[in-house]
């Protein structure tokens, strides 16, 4: 991970941009961090606060204050800014997970190596399509039982060739006429 003076490898501007968004799309699939977005746990500017931390994942990795970039400290970094941004205590060890998978994400970077980018772009896509086979089956479905319920359920009619037919307004209400009083 040091180059030969010492200094961390600097990652190269392609690198770079895919480390971006390798960083997004494990973000986007972090659950505790999703759930603290969604609830506005980090209040009603949570989406910005979580590109914020991304954003600040990132420079962690593209302009290293030590030597080495250790995972305890990406740990670190993680755990301190989902209890700033989001008053969230994380008990899940989903920290140290997402921590290494960056970590082999950097290296790999480091390498030209995007396989790892890549494989969650192609799981998003995946799950994209999924998502859209899905909403269009259940579009079907609907449609099918709204022309079912139509078919069946005609709604109220008034019948004409009833001569006592009794009158039926536009929302579909019968119109009673006034009680006859009964005599004693």
């Amino acid at each position: 991970m040091e180059g030969g003076n010492g200094n961390p490898e600097q990652l190269s501007a392609e690198g770079a941009r895919f480390l971006e968004q390798g960083i997004g799309l494990l973000f986007s699939r972090w659950n505790a961090l999703q759930m603290a977005v969604a609830d506005n746990w980090g209040g009603g500017d949570s989406i910005l606060k979580s590109q914020n931390f991304a954003a600040e994942v990132l420079l962690w990795f593209t302009h290293p204050n030590e030597a080495v970039l250790y995972i305890d400290d990406l740990e670190d970094i993680l755990d301190e800014s989902m209890v700033s941004l989001f008053d969230s205590e994380i008990e899940d060890n989903s920290i140290e997970e997402i921590a290494e998978k960056l970590m082999v994400m950097h290296e790999e970077c480091l390498q030209g190596n995007y396989n790892s980018i890549q494989i969650l772009l192609n799981d998003d896509v995946h799950h994209i399509r999924q998502a859209a086979a899905a909403a269009a089956a259940a579009a079907d479905v609907i449609d099918e039982f709204e022309a079912m319920v139509l078919v069946e359920n005609p709604g109220p009619q008034a019948r004409v060739d009833e001569p006592n037919a009794p009158e039926v307004d536009e929302e579909g209400w019968r119109i009673v006429g006034p009680r006859r009083r009964r005599r004693n």
